[in-house]
């Protein structure tokens, strides 16, 4: 029988472990094991003491370039303290690797393990260090460009809403918010003075499950897989955002927002004009991963995206979110 065409597979973990034990000399006895499906597949490494991850990227996500662009970052990173989960290379020096799965050409990279876990609320002095990894990520890409997408308001607001529209009707409450938000949103941004906001290459996806923190407080940061070019305050804009979804209490929302402020000021100051975007900048933020649910419903998002969702997400976050700051008064 004909072997019938795909769209996505998941690689076989058993087969996957064996592949990297010869690739990376890793020992005989080395488990791998999947951890998730997603946008990417992630697997678990483990090899006596050590443990790795290793991640698959989908088909057609990422070219070999852009990965090529974020292991890059990732190095130089490294190379200057910033606790980051880093590429590693395998016995050859190489960092990317290949396989011929049943939909085409997918390329894995393996990544230093991340100690410690996600936690989904954690204590004020920790969002201050966590300000503090920021402003030091920022200090070392301003200016810096990579062969990556730059993050435009076009980018942001407007490719991102084209894909929404597929699965919600217009004729909704929701629909005539987010347009109406959209218009306002893209009028302030081209009005904003870009002297005073500064560019270089971000992370764009700083939040709880991208961050592991010890027992001890240490954070390390991992998952670049949407970093690009943009002003750096979309990193902070994003940060914030979270801080605001996970926090229910008021208060609480306050005084960790403050302490990340305060931690990231201390390493170098946020202008005026970019503190008066931020909040902007976070319901873009909304719009932007909004189209990447869309966007990857086929191997992804299936399982829990629908208009109902999109309706509740954007009353319950986007438009919560948009009247909070009182924009668009």
């Amino acid at each position: 029988m004909k072997i019938f065409p795909v769209t996505n597979s998941t690689l076989s973990a058993t087969q996957l472990g064996l592949f990297l034990q010869d690739k990376y000399k890793l020992d005989e006895h080395t488990s791998c094991d999947l951890l998730k499906t997603g946008i990417n597949h992630s697997y678990l490494l483990t090899s006596g003491a050590d443990k790795y991850v290793f991640r698959v990227y989908s088909l057609n996500w990422r070219s070999e370039k852009e990965i090529e662009e974020e292991i890059g970052l990732l190095n130089l990173l490294k190379e200057n303290g910033i606790p980051v989960s880093y590429p590693i290379a395998d016995a050859n020096g190489s960092y990317i690797q290949e396989f011929a799965a049943p939909e085409g050409k997918r390329y894995g990279v393996m990544f230093s393990f991340a100690r410690g876990e996600k936690l989904l609320n954690f204590p004020t002095d920790v969002h201050y260090k966590i300000g503090g990894i920021m402003a030091e990520i920022h200090r070392l890409t301003l200016g810096l460009h990579l062969d990556r997408v730059t993050y435009s308001p076009d980018v942001i607001l407007v490719d991102s809403f084209e894909h929404l529209k597929r699965f919600t009707s217009a004729d909704t409450n929701e629909m005539a918010f987010m347009t109406s938000a959209q218009k306002y949103l893209l009028s302030e941004l081209e009005q904003a003075d870009v002297s005073q906001i500064r560019k270089g290459a971000v992370h764009l996806d700083i939040w709880f499950d991208n961050l592991s923190i010890d027992e001890n407080g240490e954070v390390t940061l991992f998952d670049f897989d949407f970093c690009g070019n943009g002003w750096l305050c979309y990193d902070i804009a994003y940060y914030i955002l979270q801080i605001n979804s996970t926090e229910k209490d008021g208060d609480e929302c306050r005084l960790k927002t403050e302490a990340f402020l305060d931690g990231y000021e201390s390493i170098t100051k946020i202008t005026d004009e970019e503190k008066r975007l931020l909040p902007m900048l976070g319901v873009s933020l909304y719009f932007f991963y909004l189209g990447i649910q869309c966007q990857r419903f086929d191997n992804w998002s299936n399982t829990f995206l629908s208009e109902t969702y999109l309706k509740r997400f954007i009353n319950l976050l986007v438009k919560k979110y948009f009247d909070k700051n009182n924009l668009g008064q």
